[in-house]
């Protein structure tokens, strides 16, 4: 027997993680194994795969937070075995959820924050769905109280996340995308007349949309859809989709209208996990009032202990989440999360400054007056050689995750690139990042790319 494979009787931890039979072999990849290992050795072998993962820190494509503080690791760890759903078991993880919620109704402006509803989801994508879910119900309870047909529902948008797209699809209603016509990057008031009608369940506007962090003037979306309905008599509601802006506006463009102090805005979902700095697996809902909320769409479930009211497309979820977002924001307060973007917006702008003097660049988005964020793309009427694909391929290899892709609709020959700043990218890393961005174009300039085949990448 090799020497390595010996261990004296007692002292089952002698034989080194790496010379014991578990990493001594190939372990099973698409099978469970026969027997049982020890915990540090495959501890070890799965922590040396994760190797292979790219660095959450330099993946500046995710709009999701990949910097916490040890507290709020200390707090996730000590809450890995509470199911928030359970709230008669654990009562104070829903009471934690039920003060995010007006917390959250109290920063966008609700009115009579304390007594509005809302609920934590996994992240926007779900958020969105129960905004739009609740759309849905409420515009056919119109059409029913008013005799008509409920059977074509559709709802109307700029360049949305896919998440919209499904629920189109899983919930049958038909998505009006609106394509980006001339310089347009989103949604604008004169596109209501041409896509709205009575069919309309509302108006999904973007408070950062996805492919080049701009917002979209839910303000003057609002005053269209008035005088719509000061001409017809339909009246359209609004969703906000601010998963990234509604940790973003209220602390750094407190000036901007966009929430619930527009009365047409009846729902608003955003990411807690994003731009609200909690860790992944974390949004959050609210609803104007409990009356925006239809009484249909939520279910009383009495099998966990008590009888507890739900609405949520998951149902078991960890509930640490939600206790590090509670940590967040007592730890941070307002004037806290107002340093920390304003920060971010202020390196996205010094950024974007920068860039613009890289030769063959041109910025399409310039990190002022929404997300923390720079977009730009290859300046036109030049065969510069490459590609914005072939320049994340070659920032990859220094460990950079950028998204490149092409604009949605009848822009769709735009292919640009998207930065995002998030707490954890410093002005030094910022620094960092456009060395090799600067490194990479005069690469790709003496060694132009005749044929890419390098395929388009998006990140959400």
């Amino acid at each position: 027997m090799p020497l390595h494979k010996i261990t004296r009787a007692g002292e089952p931890g002698a034989a080194d993680v790496y010379a014991t039979e578990s990493a001594d072999q190939r372990v099973p990849k698409y099978r469970l194994p026969e027997h049982t290992s020890s915990a540090q050795a495959i501890y070890n072998l799965v922590h040396d795969e994760m190797l292979l993962d790219g660095n959450s820190r330099q993946n500046l494509a995710t709009f999701c937070t990949t910097w916490v503080e040890p507290e709020a690791h200390r707090l996730m760890d000590e809450s890995i075995d509470k199911n928030m759903i359970d709230k008669d078991e654990y009562p104070q993880t829903a009471e934690i959820e039920n003060r995010c919620v007006h917390m959250i109704a109290d920063l966008w402006h609700a009115p009579g924050a304390r007594k509005t509803v809302g609920c934590s989801t996994t992240g926007s994508s779900e958020a969105c769905m129960l905004g739009g879910l609740a759309l849905k119900w409420q515009w056919r309870k119109r059409r029913i109280a008013a005799g008509k047909s409920y059977d074509k529902p559709n709802f109307v948008c700029g360049p949305v996340q896919v998440c919209w797209a499904k629920f189109a699809r899983y919930f049958d209603v038909e998505i009006r995308e609106v394509p980006l016509r001339g310089d347009a990057l989103g949604l604008r008031p004169e596109d209501m007349r041409h896509y709205c009608d009575e069919n309309t369940i509302g108006v999904v506007a973007t408070l950062g949309v996805t492919f080049t962090g701009i917002y979209e003037p839910v303000a003057a979306l609002a005053l269209a859809l008035d005088e719509i309905q000061s001409d017809s008599g339909i009246n359209i509601p609004i969703h906000v989709d601010a998963a990234s802006g509604g940790f973003i506006a209220p602390f750094i463009q407190q000036d901007l209208e966009w929430d619930f102090r527009i009365e047409r805005v009846k729902s608003i979902s955003a990411s807690g996990h994003k731009y609200g700095l909690a860790p992944l697996g974390v949004g959050w809902v609210i609803w104007r009032d409990s009356a925006e909320l239809p009484e249909e769409l939520i279910f009383n479930v009495d099998y966990l202990g008590g009888n507890m009211p739900t609405f949520a497309l998951n149902f078991s979820r960890p509930g640490g989440q939600i206790i590090a977002q509670y940590y967040d924001f007592l730890r941070l307060g307002r004037d806290g999360y107002t340093r920390i973007q304003q920060a971010c917006a202020d390196t996205a702008q010094w950024l974007g400054a920068e860039i613009a003097k890289l030769g063959p660049l041109e910025l399409v988005y310039d990190g002022k007056g929404a997300l923390p964020a720079v977009c730009y793309k290859l300046k036109d009427g030049k065969d510069h050689g490459f590609t914005l694909y072939d320049l994340s391929e070659r920032m990859r290899m220094r460990g950079w995750l950028i998204a490149s892709y092409p604009l949605p609709a009848k822009r769709s020959t735009t292919i640009i690139q998207r930065i995002l700043i998030r707490h954890g990218v410093s002005r030094d890393l910022a620094q960092l990042l456009l060395n090799d961005l600067g490194r990479a174009l005069e690469h790709l300039k003496v060694n132009p790319v005749a044929h890419s085949s390098a395929s388009p990448t998006f990140h959400h």
